[in-house]
């Protein structure tokens, strides 16, 4: 498989999709909606709405029964960083190469389109075309909502970054925490992206498991890459080389956690090599 040409042709699926989903400004209170697309929109490499894409085509679905799905991670995760972009956290002045949400309108638009972009999420996990699969729209729907809100609260997304705001008071930081950190902060939400593509696209019980297995990994995976890139986290206690290993040793676990799938599994043992690999 061609790994390039794949991302290019989801991404622009997806980016689509997002322009299409996202309120317009035309319609009022038109500065949070302007707020919202500058956020979305744009240079972006969309890895957690490709996945959710990917897992739905491995199990058999159609890609057009979770779009909305696959948009609303991508939403959740824009809210993620508009809020970490935030004076009260990060303190960044610059997101993808133009001024943050904040810096652009303000620290209270800045808030607000965090929250608008967060509430409107579950407005798109709530609808969309029939599910595949035996059970009721409305089991499978209820299902996915409750991975989503499991994976973003307390015990996941927002759970991960509480504990990384109060690491930076500390002198010293065990690697049991940092452990917690990297799969709630960031693996939480790409193992629920998934886990909702899996449900969405039909997914049995074994193929489930599998994908569940292989987001958990992944998920890891790109958070020890961020340390790596970084040279901070894990990388301060263990190494570098040893990071490395440890991000290769899940990278291969995360594709052997896909052998049922057969050659469905392809394009995301692809996307497990690129998530390894990348530079950024």
């Amino acid at each position: 498989m061609e790994l390039e040409a794949y991302l290019k042709r989801r991404q622009a699926i997806i980016n689509r999709a997002l322009g299409k989903y996202l309120p317009s400004v035309q319609e009022l209170p038109g500065t949070i909606h302007r707020a919202m697309r500058y956020s979305v929109l744009g240079p972006g490499k969309r890895i957690r709405p490709v996945l959710v894409l990917a897992a739905c085509e491995a199990v058999g679905g159609k890609i057009s029964s979770v779009m909305p799905a696959a948009c609303a991670v991508e939403l959740i995760h824009a809210y993620s960083l508009v809020h970490d972009d935030l004076p009260s956290m990060d303190n960044d002045d610059f997101r993808r190469g133009k001024p943050s949400c904040h810096k652009q309108f303000g620290e209270a638009i800045g808030i607000l389109t965090g929250d608008a972009l967060l509430t409107y999420s579950f407005q798109l996990l709530s609808s969309g075309n029939k599910p595949a699969g035996n059970g009721s729209a409305s089991e499978v729907r209820l299902r996915v909502i409750g991975e989503v809100a499991r994976a973003i609260g307390t015990q996941g997304m927002l759970g991960g970054q509480v504990a990384d705001v109060e690491v930076t008071r500390r002198r010293s930081v065990k690697p049991q925490l940092l452990q917690f950190i990297h799969t709630r902060k960031t693996g939480a939400l790409i193992a629920a992206s998934v886990r909702v593509g899996a449900l969405l696209g039909g997914a049995s019980p074994k193929a489930y498991q599998a994908l569940s297995r292989y987001g958990q990994r992944v998920g890891l995976v790109f958070q020890l890459v961020d340390d790596l890139l970084d040279r901070d986290g894990v990388v301060e206690l263990s190494g570098e080389a040893a990071v490395r290993r440890q991000a290769e040793r899940l990278t291969r676990s995360a594709c052997a956690a896909l052998a049922p799938l057969g050659r469905r599994g392809q394009p995301l043992m692809g996307l497990a090599e690129f998530i390894l690999t990348r530079e950024s």
